[in-house]
């Protein structure tokens, strides 16, 4: 299985450096994993989008889903029409989508098959087997397992320390992590998000082979980042930059 970050900046855009989005492959099977804005462009560099085999939205937040509007006008509106895409999303988040665009203007209902997930559930898709669970987020928010060959990566999207993602990160041979704050757990702005240190202590606790950091708030120096994860982790971590492409 490999893993192509897309985008890894959290909340907002910087040049060369789109919110979150990873392409998954394996064999012939692709998935693309959230949305964040830029990530379709980066897309389009990769992978031929109109086959791809689902796509993964972890929550409805813009940075995780909204280049799913730019997916589905390319798609629609193409030289190679198709419907009936598989998008594996928590509650809510079609409706969202829905309303922004109009259902009567523009179906993405039609082009997109949103498949409603919640924690506990498992589906195949192709050669890749994915398992979800629920994290601390103020929205629905869904962390993903996704099984190759007996080979897991674990996608934390965004969270706090609470929720039940850290049992589905369990033994994964890699943990990509959000890390969007440094410094103490008690200085941290906002509960619903992970300091470094705090992914680097989730990753030893869950005994991952690997640990990742993405969705960096964009003005941190991420070697920072990376040292306090590497802190708490006990081994080296990786930052997920975009471009980067890593075998799992």
């Amino acid at each position: 299985m490999r893993l192509t970050v897309l985008g890894s900046n959290g909340t907002y855009g910087t040049p060369g450096r789109p919110t979150s989005g990873y392409l998954l492959d394996h064999g012939a099977t692709r998935i693309w994993v959230d949305a964040g804005v830029g990530t379709f462009a980066q897309l389009q560099a990769v992978t031929d989008f109109v086959s791809l085999d689902a796509i993964v939205l972890s929550h409805v937040h813009a940075d995780h889903c909204l280049d799913i509007l730019g997916f589905y006008h390319a798609v629609r509106y193409g030289a190679r029409p198709r419907q009936g895409v598989p998008v594996y999303c928590p509650t809510g988040l079609a409706e969202r989508l829905v309303g922004f665009l109009g259902a009567v203007e523009h179906p993405i209902t039609e082009t997109c098959d949103f498949r409603v997930m919640d924690g506990g559930d498992r589906v195949e898709v192709g050669e890749l087997e994915l398992g979800f669970a629920v994290t601390d987020h103020p929205v629905p928010t869904l962390a993903t397992r996704v099984i190759a060959d007996g080979r897991s990566l674990v996608y934390t999207a965004d969270t706090g320390t609470g929720g039940d993602w850290a049992e589905l990160a369990s033994g994964a041979d890699l943990l990509l992590a959000e890390a969007t704050y440094q410094g103490s757990s008690e200085d941290k702005p906002w509960a619903h998000h992970l300091t470094a240190a705090e992914a680097g202590a989730a990753a030893r606790q869950a005994e991952v082979g690997g640990l990742m950091l993405t969705h960096l708030w964009p003005t941190l120096d991420p070697d920072r980042s990376v040292a306090e994860a590497e802190e708490s982790f006990g081994r080296p971590v990786r930052l997920a930059v975009p471009g980067l492409a890593t075998s799992i």
